[in-house]
């Protein structure tokens, strides 16, 4: 029997997974993470981007967080994200759509332009295609 821990991921909206894993990977403030069962407690921030799951059956999830919080106990790991999502949910075309028109406003610095929001809707277009990117590779 393998070891699992239960995890939580939860949006501003709605909770999106809620379930035994063996594991959680995804990219907090402080690098790329891989948390395992019996993990040490620990409490950072997520970038924008792939949250990969490990479900006790060998499956894996794959899942997009915009940013947030990730609490990790013993027995259970919680994401608290701004906005999630599961990565078929992702509308490819609006996050290229986004992604374009981050990449403009960038290029073109209006008078009224403010770069740290230009960035971060770049950052977050970009991290939504990298999930769909990574669900792409899981499905070969």
């Amino acid at each position: 029997m393998t070891a699992t821990m239960r995890c939580d991921i939860v949006s501003a909206e709605q909770e999106i997974f809620s379930g035994a894993v063996t594991m959680v990977s995804l990219r907090g403030t402080i690098g790329e993470l891989g948390i395992l069962p019996g993990h040490a407690p620990l409490l950072t921030g997520i970038q924008p981007g792939v949250v990969q799951l490990r479900l006790e059956n060998g499956e894996e999830e794959v899942f997009y967080a915009s940013g947030g919080f990730l609490e990790i106990q013993p027995s259970i790991v919680t994401i608290l994200a701004d906005t999630a999502s599961r990565a078929e949910d992702i509308d490819e075309a609006a996050a290229a759509e986004a992604r374009q028109a981050a990449e403009r406003a960038l290029s073109e610095q209006a008078a009224d332009f403010d770069f740290s929001l230009a960035t971060a809707q770049l950052a977050q277009a970009a991290a939504q295609l990298r999930t769909l990117e990574e669900l792409r590779k899981r499905r070969r």
